[in-house]
């Protein structure tokens, strides 16, 4: 993994917005009605060159292929691996309980998801690699032309599968945290291979408090998120930690977040972990004070922090001297060298859906490049 040198390199979480012509087809994929498999396969080609040189004309270093071929960060598995089928019932964050004016509106404005979250109602295994296959190698082409500095697929971990995909299959939620863990393995390795940072996206651990684990006290939630990572470890056995990066989120939404678990609970957790990065929100208005909890904790001398410096739900775009303040904070803390610029979570979850518009997406990426321009001319001029 690309660390800073000589300047603050800068990244994103991973979705970014997808085209008319991708969501159609992904959707058309979805609900059995695509006529022309092949044609969708170049539209998502053409898509990944695109996003990538779109980020790093905005001046991103470390890029991703935002995601096009996935409907989905969680549920895109279900066509990967074998166990997953029919759909599931939508359990609203917590936060959102307490406010179902607002939880109505979301739903109504198309901030709920509708496509189908499967359950867990059969034996977990590896089924078709050939997505991976065509995900890698969009992406290596893509890498070749447009030359970055470094380039991440993004995984769904063990834990926020099982969030999102309920099991009715095992025994109890260890034995199906151990199988998921065990079929995403090839993923996770294969992604490694080919020469691309991995990114496990797991927001089980800040958002499951508030969806998964809501019903449990602070310290159930610890033991079962101590669960999670253990999994998670455990598939990562044969991948090096400095080729992961690690996300952690409470839901990529605007809304109330009152009932989000502090970063002093999360923290501890998602420090056991085993991928050298640590991704994390740390600009919107709920979490943004957290950059203390991070101050007041022995930070392992081996981890990397990507903080968020800019909010991936709202159109203001970040003024490049408030990015710079926010690097500064994590580079005084640990180091500038161990510190990427980086954003609170994906400007577009599932595919269609995007509370920013595309073109501010990319105004945003180019305030944070901006500001990480300045934060290096201030962190390298003594």
């Amino acid at each position: 993994m690309k660390t800073s040198k000589d300047r603050i390199l800068t990244t994103h979480v991973g979705s970014l917005p997808r085209s008319k012509a991708v969501t159609d087809g992904v959707f058309a994929k979805e609900n059995g009605e695509l006529e022309d498999e092949e044609e969708l396969l170049g539209v998502i080609r053409v898509a990944v060159d695109e996003v990538v040189r779109q980020q790093i004309e905005a001046g991103v270093d470390v890029v991703s292929d935002g995601e096009m071929s996935k409907i989905s960060y969680a549920t895109y598995i279900k066509d990967r691996i074998s166990g997953f089928s029919g759909d599931s019932p939508r359990k609203p964050p917590a936060d959102l309980e307490e406010f179902p004016g607002f939880l109505e509106r979301q739903a109504q404005s198309g901030g709920t998801p509708t496509y189908r979250r499967p359950q867990c109602t059969g034996e977990i295994a590896v089924k078709n690699l050939q997505p991976l296959t065509e995900d890698l190698e969009n992406l290596a082409r893509a890498v070749t032309t447009h030359k970055p500095v470094e380039a991440f697929m993004n995984a769904a971990s063990p834990g926020v599968i099982a969030l999102f995909q309920p099991n009715q299959y095992y025994s109890g939620h260890e034995a199906y945290l151990e199988a998921l863990a065990e079929a995403m393995r090839i993923e996770y390795e294969s992604i490694v291979e080919a020469g691309f940072l991995l990114q496990l996206d797991s927001p089980d651990l800040g958002l499951g408090r508030h969806m998964m684990f809501k019903d449990n006290d602070d310290a159930e939630y610890t033991k079962l998120a101590n669960i999670h990572v253990e999994a998670l470890n455990h598939s990562l056995r044969n991948v090096p930690a400095d080729r992961v990066r690690l996300h952690i989120c409470w839901g990529n939404y605007e809304g109330p977040h009152h009932k989000d678990a502090p970063m002093n609970l999360v923290l501890p957790v998602a420090l056991r972990a085993k991928p050298q990065a640590l991704l994390f929100e740390s600009s919107n208005p709920r979490h943004a004070h957290e950059w203390t909890v991070f101050r007041d904790t022995r930070i392992p001398a081996d981890k990397v922090l990507i903080p968020g410096v800019i909010d991936s739900t709202t159109n203001f775009i970040e003024h490049p001297e408030l990015v710079v303040e926010r690097i500064c904070k994590f580079a005084d803390i640990v180091g500038r060298e161990r510190v990427l610029a980086g954003t609170d979570c994906g400007f577009s979850t599932f595919a269609g859906f995007g509370a920013v518009d595309e073109k501010i997406v990319y105004a945003k990426l180019a305030s944070l490049a901006e500001g990480a321009r300045i934060a290096s001319g201030k962190l390298w001029s003594h």
